[in-house]
């Protein structure tokens, strides 16, 4: 089980800041890829002492630098919003942006028609048009291990999704700079650990490294109630471990 004690702070208080910022570039490959960034947050004005210029006791604290009014930022994820159906092609805007997001293309889209490909046909429903690329779910290092990553997506991935007929990602380790993934037996367990994080929510792998999820799939409500009952008992865990510590 869980360790809820070495959590930095209370789970329940996470939240997420959905954006996309539009440059009005009106190009073909503008049309057919939007990027969406997604902040995750803890707290709400919430003071970081770490980056605080003042001197302790001396801090007016709502006109701070590190006075965080929104929380402090604990991690990141970024979403493409694929549009199969206007501006480029849209397995070659795929192409032109990232290697990761190519492979998925490759997996997903004909590059003829930039629409989807047969495998793909074969698989989903026909639901919506565009595709939802899950690039990057990251969390700072205090907050993994934690099982929260699924849940703080899947929250996501239901604001994103409308209008499409796919959900794409390829689970793997994204941040890099931990000493312990350096070793090739433990890359190997966070991967897998992460890949079964994403089958909970309904992923399926379609190829190779590729998996595949349906919008109108029945698992992702199912699977958005159990989450959040699992991040209420952890939240409930992490109080019951610090009023213990006290």
């Amino acid at each position: 089980m869980t360790d809820a004690l070495r959590l930095p702070g209370d789970p329940s208080e996470l939240h997420l800041r959905i954006s996309y910022a539009d440059e009005l570039l009106d190009t073909p490959h503008a049309d057919a890829l939007e990027r969406w960034d997604v902040t995750v947050l803890h707290g709400q004005g919430v003071h970081d002492d770490s980056r605080c210029p003042a001197v302790p006791g001396e801090c007016i604290t709502p006109l701070c630098p590190a006075y965080a009014r929104d929380g402090i930022k604990v991690g990141s994820m970024t979403f493409f919003r694929v549009h199969v159906d206007r501006g480029q092609n849209a397995y070659w805007a795929l192409e032109e942006e990232t290697e990761e997001l190519y492979e998925i293309a490759q997996a997903v889209l004909d590059p003829d028609t930039g629409n989807f490909n047969e495998s793909a046909n074969e698989m989903l429903e026909y639901a919506g048009s565009g595709l939802l690329v899950m690039d990057r779910v990251t969390l700072d290092e205090d907050w993994r291990g934690h099982g929260l990553g699924a849940p703080l997506a899947l929250e996501a991935i239901l604001r994103l999704m409308p209008g499409c007929r796919a959900i794409a990602c390829s689970p793997g380790v994204t941040d890099l700079t931990g000493a312990r993934l350096r070793d090739q037996a433990e890359w190997e367990r966070v991967t897998a650990k992460i890949t079964r994080g994403w089958e909970e929510l309904g992923f399926r792998r379609h190829q190779e490294t590729v998996y595949l999820l349906s919008p109108a799939s029945e698992v992702l409500e199912a699977q958005r109630d159990v989450l959040r009952r699992r991040l209420a008992e952890l939240s409930a865990s992490w109080r019951a471990a610090q009023a213990g510590a006290s």
